[in-house]
């Protein structure tokens, strides 16, 4: 076979089941097998849309998203996107064609050193120069990125590598030995864990991502029912514990609970699951729970200990750990007293906002939304003003049901994930969070949508503004709003002009019609809500504060 045909057997052989990608002249080899291929592949209408639709997918299912680009501005177009997956661990391979061998290094036409651009942003890549090493290669590139903790690997193909022939032989195997992820925590470390949370008074579970990676979630709640301990979540972490739950606080950290911030603040024992202590969370680290003890668990080692000091790091896979801690807790804490100190700050401080003049009220949009589908959707998000009120204020009941650009906050990510999501993920409804702003970046991606038939719902916040950005400049610059306030098209005639649905809303009483409708559509569904101008997200944590000294207020 040729390398062209070698790769899409071999993705195949890996488990691909669609590739988001567009073409060029250096992965022609490529295209030319895609042509009669059973491979499902979605022509996007840029490459950082691909990018973002096989991170969804990936998010959506658990499975490795696969992309696809040509060499020069091709690759570097898929630099933001596998960026993205990088900050947020997501288990991604990215195919990019390059000029032939021969060239590499001659500033040839369409040449770029994307394997160099790549290396701080990807967990391995590759540049392929000899046919033979392939299939190989694939087998390791998806191996690598769905093991231990995941992330992007790119596989750079030149263009005589893809049209070569050698004889395709499949890797059935693979192990890498400079590479070799923990997954089973230390016995010891385990019990000494269990031991500190026996003794403790105020313990706190604080779940990131990891738990949903590691589809620990079923122990997670196992774990906090026994020991009768609040669960916080990441940003990350949302659906990785109901969100309705009795034990829930919610998310924390800048623009978290208040109930999640204080308890976290007060707590004895921060039980650490799949979590990084990003600075979103901690707030200014030297005042960052002063009065607790740390649980760390993290496939990571390097994770452990790099923002705040541990007491017990546990290294390895969340799943094969929990069961084994909760087994060795013979004595669960007394958390009464504690829990009824939480329940009176949910009391004192809860989520509130009040419908005021002629503009709807976002938080309103999302609990209708809830109401409607009970958390049985995935929620996708852009990013800014309208992600935060996603995360705030629609409650996430299993894992992979949030998918939202956490560790980079990439505008224009929220659609195209959502058109992956929506791929892996055919049986659910799935709507798009978006601002006016962050949904004109890649709003390209309608075409493939209604192409596809892919039947994604887009509920854009209209403000007018860069609503967060606004926001930080009417706190804290004087309500210099330099370059926020935004002219945007007409989204009704823009969903129309490309095939799709358009709905406008202006006022409360629309905003529910407008959402069953929506819901009933057999068509991607722009959906224009006219929002209050200058809504804030609260409450708020100013940077550089502590987490408990939050700009409160009634929206």
């Amino acid at each position: 076979m040729n390398g062209a045909r070698i790769l899409l057997e071999s993705l195949k052989r890996a488990g691909a089941e669609v590739i988001f990608g567009y073409p060029g002249g250096q992965v022609l080899p490529i295209f030319d097998q895609l042509y009669d291929f059973d491979i499902k592949f979605i022509l996007t209408r840029h490459e950082q849309g691909a990018a973002h639709a096989a991170d969804g997918y990936s998010r959506a299912t658990g499975k490795v998203g696969v992309c696809l680009a040509t060499s020069g501005p091709g690759a570097t177009n898929l630099v933001t996107g596998i960026a993205n997956a990088y900050m947020d661990s997501i288990p991604m391979v990215a195919i990019t064609g390059q000029v032939g061998t021969h060239l590499i290094g001659n500033d040839a036409f369409q040449e770029a050193d994307v394997t160099g651009i790549t290396r701080p942003i990807t967990k391995h890549n590759f540049l392929v120069k000899d046919v033979k090493d392939l299939s190989r290669t694939i087998a390791e590139a998806f191996y690598i990125a769905s093991s231990g903790r995941p992330g992007p690997v790119l596989i750079d193909i030149p263009v005589d590598v893809q049209r070569a022939e050698t004889e395709f032989i499949w890797p059935e195997k693979i192990r890498i030995r400079s590479y070799q992820p923990t997954y089973s925590g230390h016995p010891g470390q385990i019990k000494k864990a269990a031991k500190l949370i026996s003794s403790a008074k105020k313990p706190i579970i604080y779940a990131g991502g990891g738990i949903i990676t590691s589809g620990a979630h079923i122990l997670l709640r196992e774990l906090a029912e026994k020991i009768q301990a609040p669960v916080t979540m990441t940003f990350m972490g949302l659906g990785a514990f109901p969100g309705t739950h009795k034990l829930s606080l919610g998310m924390l950290g800048m623009h978290g609970t208040a109930y999640a911030n204080h308890a976290t603040m007060e707590s004895d024992l921060i039980i650490a699951i799949g979590a990084r202590f990003d600075d979103r969370v901690t707030g200014r680290l030297d005042t960052f729970a002063p009065y607790a003890k740390v649980i760390h668990i993290d496939i990571d080692p390097s994770s452990i200990s790099k923002n705040v000091k541990v007491d017990i790091p546990i290294v390895g896979d969340a799943k094969n750990i929990l069961g084994p801690l909760i087994n060795q807790i013979k004595k669960a804490p007394d958390t009464s007293a504690w829990l009824k100190t939480i329940d009176a700050w949910k009391k004192k401080h809860p989520l509130a906002y009040k419908h005021t003049g002629k503009f709807i009220k976002p938080q309103y949009i999302l609990e209708e939304l809830w109401d409607l589908t009970k958390g049985d959707a995935v929620i996708c998000t852009e990013v800014g003003q309208s992600q935060m009120w996603a995360c705030q204020w629609y409650n996430y009941l299993t894992p992979r049901t949030f998918i939202s650009s956490g560790g980079l906050g990439t505008m224009g990510f929220g659609f195209p994930a959502a058109i992956g999501a929506k791929l892996g993920r055919p049986d659910k409804e799935v709507f798009n969070i978006a601002g006016d702003g962050s949904i004109q970046m890649n709003i390209q991606e309608l075409a493939t949508c209604v192409a596809n038939k892919i039947n994604v719902k887009v509920l854009i916040f209209n403000n007018g503004f860069l609503g967060m950005v606004r926001q930080w400049q009417e706190l804290f610059y004087k309500k210099r709003y330099s370059y926020t306030p935004i002219t945007s098209p007409d989204f009704v005639k823009l969903a129309e002009s490309y095939g799709a649905i358009g709905i406008r809303v202006t006022k409360k009483s629309e905003v529910r019609k407008a959402l069953e409708k929506t819901i009933k559509a057999d068509n991607t569904v722009f959906v224009d809500f006219r929002i209050e101008p200058e809504e804030n997200v609260w409450p708020m944590v100013p940077a550089g504060q502590a987490i408990n000294k939050m700009i409160d207020g009634l929206a």
